[in-house]
């Protein structure tokens, strides 16, 4: 008898390799991303039907092979996809699964990444606060879980922890004012847009988008965080380009 497993999950992407069949890419929480096989997805009369789609998420029954897993069965709680009503949503989703799949690694569990990405699929279903404020505290916070974030806390010169009110991409920090010299107004940084900063990284997962900006920092915050997610990550992501473009 074939020994299985199972794992709670999102599908990241879905690829056709046959006439019926298709690839997945599942990030799990107890495996990390894996790449597991749908027999027969692709035919109307299928139970892996709905459950192979981008943004389904719940728990996958799966065996494993030499190279890969074979989904035996699945059961759906949530269809993201068929919960974003506008393109703006659904372009959104498929690039925090893109971020997702950038950074999952296989055999690494992801707990802290799943529980992000579908606390974020959520609020982007009820688009309660600006979606440009999601994609900020999506984006900051994976950077966070992959160890990989900025020093938003004392200034990356004199270490500091006052009077920071500016981001230097040299530094990958904050810095204060005492050691920044003279800059232009447009660079001083709100001291809500630190308090967002640091509430971001801090914050515990299920509390991250129980807030929200006013324009001015929301537009410093996209600025801080897309300015080091370009330096640090170099990659396009099809669906944040196509976002970009679409305006």
């Amino acid at each position: 008898m074939v020994e299985t497993i199972t794992a709670v999950g999102m599908v990241i992407s879905a690829t056709p390799i046959s006439e019926y069949d298709k690839r997945l890419v599942i990030l799990t929480k107890e495996f990390g991303k894996i790449t597991a096989f749908a027999r027969g997805a692709r035919k109307p009369t299928s139970p892996f039907l709905g459950g192979s789609q981008p943004m389904a998420f719940g728990e996958f029954t799966l065996y494993r092979g030499r190279n890969a897993y074979t989904v035996t069965a699945m059961k759906i709680n949530e269809y993201f996809s068929n919960s974003m009503n506008d393109i703006d949503s659904m372009y959104m989703g498929m690039y925090f699964l893109e971020l997702a799949d950038y950074y999952g690694r296989e055999g690494i569990e992801a707990k802290d990444t799943l529980e992000l990405l579908y606390i974020a699929m959520k609020q982007l279903s009820k688009k309660a606060i600006p979606i440009d404020l999601i994609r900020c505290i999506y984006e900051l916070r994976t950077l966070v879980i992959n160890g990989e974030y900025p020093n938003v806390f004392n200034c990356g010169k004199c270490g500091n922890t006052e009077n920071l009110d500016c981001f230097d991409l040299e530094h990958n920090s904050v810095i204060c004012s005492n050691c920044h010299g003279k800059i232009r107004k447009n660079k001083i940084l709100n001291p809500s847009t630190v308090y967002a900063l640091q509430y971001i990284v801090t914050a515990k997962i299920n509390k991250l988008f129980s807030f929200n900006v006013k324009e001015e920092v929301l537009a410093q915050l996209k600025q801080v965080i897309e300015s080091y997610i370009n330096k640090i990550i170099h990659k396009k992501f099809n669906s944040l380009e196509f976002l970009e473009n679409l305006y």
